[in-house]
């Protein structure tokens, strides 16, 4: 019963080392390394076992190398894209660093019309105060001494407080003293003064 025991294991071992060898043959699996002693009693196997590729030092270093060179490149070009956004960023930081420049010129632009017309308009409510006070100062003197103070003043001054006085009459319904005025004047000046009113629109 034992020698049927041990004849059984040797036929098993014998088969499993064969099908090893077999599939190792085949290049199903690698068993050359392990079975290099085997080999050299089998004529049909080389004795050697398989040998793994090996890489050198230098070669570990190439790729090494190869692959930095592959990083670096690669920063590279992100340090270029950056490059291109960053001045993408500058041409329109400028283009709006210009426009603001210009709308601020513009505001000032405005600002300025603005206090002109705000100046002209005080201007001209100064003037039509003044007028009206010159009228209303000149009415209630003698019509000689109005006229003498007309007299001495230019014809443009004199036709606006004209104008004034006739104004301020219709206000108040009472009759005008320009008649009289240019009554009291010397006749060239007086003719002077209505062809220059009817000539011009009233400047107030």
């Amino acid at each position: 019963m034992a020698g049927r025991v041990i004849l059984l294991l040797l036929l098993i071992i014998i088969l499993s080392v064969g099908g090893i060898i077999w599939f190792d043959f085949l290049n199903v699996i690698d068993a050359k390394t392990v079975l290099a002693p085997i080999y050299r009693f089998i004529p049909f196997v080389p004795g050697e076992g398989r040998t793994q590729p090996v890489i050198a030092d230098d070669d570990l270093i190439n790729l090494d190398a190869e692959r930095l060179a592959i990083r670096l490149e690669v920063i590279d070009l992100y340090l270029m894209e950056l490059e291109t956004q960053q001045r993408d960023l500058d041409v329109q930081y400028n283009l709006i660093r210009q426009m603001e420049q210009e709308l601020e010129e513009q505001r000032k632009a405005l600002d300025d019309q603005v206090k002109s017309f705000m100046a002209s308009m005080q201007d001209a409510e100064n003037k039509d105060r003044n007028v009206e006070q010159n009228a209303r100062y000149l009415t209630g003197m003698p019509p000689q001494n109005a006229v003498n103070i007309l007299a001495s003043l230019d014809d443009q001054v004199v036709i606006d407080v004209i104008r004034k006085t006739e104004e301020i009459a219709r206000a108040e319904g009472t009759v005008s003293i320009v008649a009289f005025w240019f009554s009291l004047m010397e006749p060239a000046r007086a003719a002077e003064l209505q062809r220059k009113m009817a000539g011009r629109p009233p400047s107030l």
